[in-house]
This record gives C-alpha cells, sequence and structure tokens, in this order.
C-alpha cells in the first residue's frame, strides 16, 4: 500500500490548496473571467422578474388592463429566454478550455511519473496514482466549470437580491435575513468536517482502483488457485468501506441541506404572515409584496446550492491536494549529474568499476545494516562476470545501482573511468542496457517492444539480428509477425517467450555495457543452450554483468563473484570457486539439482514451449 503524508482539514485551507491550480488556469483565464461575467449578468437578469410583476400587479392588473398584463407577459418571456440563453453562453465559454486544463494536467502527471526515481514506484500503490489521473482530474474540471464559477454567482445574486429586498420593505428584508448567522455557522462547521471525510473516500477509491488492477493482472493466479471468492470477499470489504465512507458524506451534505432549506424558508414563511398583515393594513401594496416574495423564492436555489457548492470545493481541494501529493515528488534530475565530471580516465580504469560502494533503501530504518557494503568490484573491458548469491542477498539491487535505478548510498561506480553520476541519465542509459528476471512488456507490436532498447533510427535489420540472439524467431510465426500486438503485460505469451523478448531488447541496441539478471531462467534447457551459443557471440563485444542461478549461466561468464552477507566474498573462474570456496561449492551444487528436475518437467511446459524445444 501507498505510503504518503496526508494532509488534515486543520493542516491546510481549501483556498490556498486551489490556488495551487493557477498556473494551469492562467492560460484560459480570460475564457473563464468571461463566462462568470455572463453567469452573474443571467443570474441578476433573473432578478429583473419580480420587479416586472410588481409593476403588474401594481398597474395592469390593479387597472383591469388586459393590454398592459400581456406586454409584461411579454416581458417576463424575452427575461426567461435572455437569461437561458446567457447561461448557454457560459457553459459554452468554459466547456472547451476546462477539457484543455484536465488534458494539461493528465499529461503533466504522467511526465512526472516518468521522470520520478524507482524508489517512488516501489511506494506508492499504481491504483492509487491512477486515481489521481482520472477521478481526481474529473473533479477538479467539474469543479471548475461549476462550483468556481457558482460560488461567485451565487454570492452576488444574493447580495443583489438582499439589497432589493431591503429597498422594498427593510423590516421584511431583516426577517429574511435573520437566519443568515446560523446558516454561516452550520457551513463552517460543514466544511471542516466534509474535508476530511472527502479525503478518506478518495484515498479508498485509490485503493479499491489497486485492488481491481492487481485481480486483473493476477487473474490467471487467482483462477488457478480457485482463490476467486477469497478476492471477491476481500473487494467486498473495501467496498464495503467506501461505501460507509460515501454515506458519512450523504449524512453530513443532508444535514446542511436540512439547515440551509429549513431556515430560509421559516424565514419565508414569516415574511409572508408579516407581508399579508401589512398589506391588509395598507401599509404596503400588493404588488411590493408579490415582487418581495417573488425575489425570495428566486434566492432559494442559490442559498440551497450552497450545501453540495461546499462539498464540490472540499472534494477538488482534496483532489488538488492528492495531485500535487506526487507532483511536488522530487524527480530524477534530467542531465543526471550531481558530481563534478574528473579528468579523461587512465586505461586501466576502464570497463565497469564499483568502488566501495554502500547501498540502504531511502525509506529503511537509518540504524539498519545497508543491504550492501563496501562492495568493490572491476569488470574489464569485453568481459562478462556472473554475480552468484543466496536468495535476498542483493544481487538484482546492485544491478539496479548501474543504470542508477537507486542511487548508492556511498561509494561510487564509473564506466570508463567516468562517475555514473557525472552523466546525464539520458547518455548512461544509452551505454547500458539492462534485461530483468521478470519480463515486462508493453501493450504494443513485438518489434516496437523490442526496439524500445535502441536507438531511434533503428530498423528491421536490428530487429532480425536482436531476435536471432535471443532465439525469439517465434515472433515471426505470430499472426502478424513482428507487428502482432501482445496483451496487457505481454500475458498473451508465455514465460520464456516474454524473457526472450526482453532479452532482445537489452542486444537490439548493440550496447557497451550490458546488465543481466538472470535473463535465462524461464527457458528450458534446449532453448537455453541456443540463446546462450548466440549470446556468447554478443558477450565478445561487450562488458557484461550477469546475476546467475545455474551453472549454465555462470558458464557464460569469464569470471565469477559471490556476493554474501552484503559484501563480495570471493572473485575468480567458476572451477576456482568450486575447489576453493564452499559456499559456492554449495549454491552451485543445488543448482544442479535444480536443473536436473528441470530437465524431467517437459510435461509440465505450455504447448508451444515444448514445440519450441525440440
Amino acid at each position: 500500500m501507498m505510503t504518503t503524508t496526508r494532509a488534515t482539514p486543520e493542516d491546510r485551507s481549501a483556498v490556498r490548496t486551489l490556488l495551487r491550480l493557477w498556473p494551469y488556469v492562467r492560460p484560459v483565464r480570460a475564457r473563464l473571467f468571461t463566462a462568470a461575467f455572463v453567469a452573474v449578468v443571467a443570474s441578476c437578469t433573473g432578478l429583473v422578474i419580480p420587479l416586472v410583476l410588481k409593476w403588474m400587479v401594481d398597474g395592469p392588473v390593479a387597472d383591469r388592463d388586459p393590454a398592459g398584463v400581456w406586454l409584461g407577459a411579454l416581458y417576463l418571456l424575452l427575461l426567461g429566454i435572455a437569461e437561458a440563453v446567457l447561461f448557454g453562453i457560459r457553459r459554452w465559454l468554459v466547456a472547451r478550455p476546462l477539457s484543455h486544463v484536465e488534458a494539461e494536467m493528465r499529461a503533466d502527471l504522467y511526465r512526472h511519473l516518468q521522470r520520478l526515481p524507482v524508489a517512488f514506484h516501489d511506494r506508492w500503490a499504481s491504483g492509487q496514482l491512477l486515481s489521481r489521473g482520472t477521478t481526481d482530474l474529473m473533479l477538479l474540471r467539474m469543479f471548475l466549470a461549476f462550483p468556481l464559477t457558482f460560488l461567485l454567482v451565487n454570492a452576488v445574486t444574493i447580495l443583489v437580491g438582499v439589497v432589493l429586498m431591503l429597498v422594498q420593505d427593510w423590516m421584511l428584508g431583516l426577517v429574511i435575513l435573520g437566519p443568515a448567522i446560523p446558516v454561516m455557522w452550520t457551513c463552517a462547521v460543514f466544511e471542516r468536517r466534509y474535508a476530511k471525510v472527502a479525503r478518506l473516500a478518495q484515498d479508498q477509491v485509490g485503493d479499491l482502483t489497486t485492488v481491481v488492477e492487481e485481480s486483473v493482472l493476477g487473474i490467471r493466479i487467482i483462477k488457478g488457485f480457485g482463490r476467486h471468492r477469497s478476492q471477491a470477499r476481500a473487494f467486498r470489504e473495501l467496498s464495503g468501506t467506501l461505501r460507509g465512507t460515501e454515506l458519512r458524506k450523504a449524512r453530513l451534505l443532508a444535514s446542511i441541506w436540512g439547515v440551509i432549506v429549513t431556515l430560509p424558508e421559516t424565514a419565508i414563511g414569516a415574511a409572508l404572515v408579516l407581508g399579508a398583515v401589512q398589506v391588509a393594513d395598507g401599509d404596503l401594496s400588493a404588488g411590493t409584496l408579490v415582487a418581495f416574495l417573488s425575489t425570495a423564492l428566486a434566492l432559494r436555489w442559490p442559498v440551497d446550492s450552497i450545501g453540495f457548492l461546499l462539498a464540490m470545493s472540499q472534494e477538488a481541494a482534496t483532489a488538488t491536494e492528492r495531485y500535487f501529493e506526487v507532483m511536488d515528488e522530487a524527480p530524477e534530475d534530467p542531465a543526471g549529474s550531481t558530481r563534478t565530471a574528473p579528468a579523461p580516465p587512465p586505461a586501466a580504469a576502464r570497463g565497469l568499476r564499483f568502488e566501495d560502494v554502500r547501498f540502504r533503501y531511502p525509506d529503511a530504518d537509518p540504524g539498519s545494516p545497508p543491504l550492501l557494503t563496501g562492495i568493490d568490484l572491476h569488470i574489464r573491458p569485453g568481459e562478462s562476470l556472473a554475480l552468484v548469491g543466496a536468495t535476498g542477498s542483493g544481487k538484482t539491487t546492485l544491478t539496479a545501482l548501474v543504470p542508477r535505478l537507486h542511487e548508492v548510498t556511498s561509494g561510487r561506480i564509473t564506466l570508463d573511468g567516468v562517475d555514473i553520476t557525472t552523466m546525464p541519465r539520458e547518455e548512461l542509459r544509452a551505454k547500458v542496457a539492462v534485461a530483468f528476471e521478470e519480463p515486462t512488456l508493453f501493450s504494443a507490436a513485438v518489434g516496437e517492444n523490442v526496439l524500445m532498447g535502441a536507438a531511434d533510427g533503428a530498423g528491421k535489420a536490428d530487429l532480425d539480428r536482436a531476435l536471432a540472439v535471443a532465439q525469439a524467431e517465434f515472433a515471426h510465426a505470430l499472426p502478424r509477425g513482428t507487428d502482432t500486438r501482445v496483451g496487457e503485460q505481454g500475458l498473451s505469451l508465455s514465460g520464456g517467450q516474454r524473457q526472450r523478448l526482453a532479452l532482445a531488447r537489452a542486444v537490439v541496441g548493440r550496447p557497451e555495457f550490458l546488465v543481466l539478471d538472470d535473463p535465462l531462467s524461464a527457458l528450458d534447457v534446449h532453448t537455453e543452450a541456443a540463446v546462450e551459443a548466440a549470446l556468447r557471440q554478443v558477450l565478445a563485444d561487450t562488458t557484461a554483468l550477469i546475476v546467475a542461478h545455474r551453472p549454465s549461466t555462470v558458464l557464460l561468464a569469464d569470471r565469477v563473484a559471490l556476493l554474501s552477507g552484503g559484501r563480495i566474498a570471493a572473485v575468480g573462474t567458476h572451477q576456482e570457486l568450486l575447489r576453493t570456496n564452499p559456499e559456492y561449492a554449495h549454491l552451485m551444487s543445488g543448482e544442479h539439482l535444480t536443473s536436473g528436475e528441470h530437465l524431467t518437467s517437459g510435461e509440465h511446459l505450455t504447448s508451444g514451449e515444448q514445440e519450441e524445444s525440440r
């Protein structure tokens, strides 16, 4: 689950939070201000209607003048049409710019996510990020389109309406203003409480999104182990929790509506009785009473809408807060240089070198021992080094330090004598290609997935060569060849096929340095042997660090390094370490058993893998 600092209502002001949207709103401010002005004019146009009614009642109706009544009706019709047209223009003015604002914010969020370090993505659940890029941005667009404008429009309308009522009869106006203080107090309490519940609900939506995403990606595991009922129960529990939070929101909204509807309605009723008495006593004209009550009724919508406008504003403030929680995370420096570039290296420093490298994960307890301590390794130009160690010894973490997916805690790593922290990340990752043990493919064509590892301009010849090295020619036999699109995560392919395509992606760009994290673990022994034979030709022209678990993979390398207890315990050839290092001999003997078991497990391969292994 994600780890993040969640602001409480006491920590932040909704207004200050929403002001952070200004850089996105500024380019379209002219249309938004124009739309707000048009909406104010439209709303105030509606307040002219009671004045026309006053004129009709005290004039043509009292004088029994049919022509005057028809003229008044025409005025009312024209005012109604004008109000409707003006509100339609307001809607047209805001539709296009606000869709642009939403698109820009979503694009910025995506670009920022690509630049954030791997450590960030390790901490955050994907569902939380998805909900920020979808649900939260939809709430912000709705806020900018409606509540932002109508909080202003309704405030102006209420102010103008109250002035008109006080001018018509100050005593009745004071009666109408009576509920103002309790309504404002209720709004203040509601805003504070609703902010907390709105944040909780949006976080729970993110959690629910994570469960759905993981269930879809892991559907084979769920079905294979018959866990659909337990997953459904877990989903129902989260869904029930979210439902409870939404009901709390509904209760809060119902409570404020109960106050802001009941008190003004009571005040209107009292004004009606008092006004009727004044009309009967001759102290007030019937037309004035009609105009006064019509104005009060016209203000019902602006007053009644206060509750859900405040609710939408709090949800928008929470969405803004959640959006900028991600945007405020420090990205990787595009240049990637944190140190001054040194002088050109001597020839002896060439290759890949680790110098007293220490590493501790950023979110680890500061008092805990580092995962890697005092790593010293030198892989000479054109040499391949196998990295061997027990599960959990830090092999994958060590390989992730080379392309700077994580930053070393201390010490340094050099490529041809140049500290990698002095190199722009783009330049570094053009020199270093990586193939991970868990291959990740995208919902794109096979060729597109492989060519992601090459520079712009790579063509079919590069693709065919890489597929041949990785023994992935099966791609040519797919329905549309290398233009065949693979499913999400490449799950339409077997594990061995995905791993071979990931290996092809690593070698297609002819990198100077190659980092392979157990790249053959999902292959059957026959395919593995074919891949190793082709891979030896590639390794002859590159400097490689290979995480290995099986002797067959170790034999690809010129030398072997044993990682134990966070340190390099021994370095030598495979045969030397077998003779002189008991821990290494134990690891390799276990791998021999695993290999033997693998040779007899052909019946468990998929039909496609069995066909490829022949």
